[in-house]
């Protein structure tokens, strides 16, 4: 068996889960105003404009490519080191 993550089941996975954090996050700052985190966002993800659709949904939109760049940055260091691992252990077995 070959050890390792699917890079797509991670890609969907991490982007899907900053997406809906995202949404969560907004309908936070709207029902609580005065805890609001709106500016962080606008730090985040450029071009991010507090309350109108087209901010909303290009927040949501850079969210789900955050997301993408996770998993295209950290899946491949962590096949590395699952397949030398399993190389280690195959060897001291021998």
């Amino acid at each position: 068996m070959k050890p390792g993550i699917s890079l797509v089941a991670v890609g969907h996975a991490s982007s899907l889960f900053l997406a809906i954090t995202f949404t969560l996050c907004v309908a936070f700052d709207l029902l609580f105003p005065a805890r609001a985190m709106y500016q962080t966002w606008q730090a985040l993800l450029p071009g991010f404009e507090w309350l109108s659709w087209q901010g909303f949904f290009l927040g949501l939109i850079e969210s789900y490519g955050y997301g993408w760049y996770f998993a295209l940055v950290w899946v491949p260091i962590y096949n590395v080191f699952a397949a030398r691992s399993a190389s280690a252990k195959k060897t001291a077995r021998q």
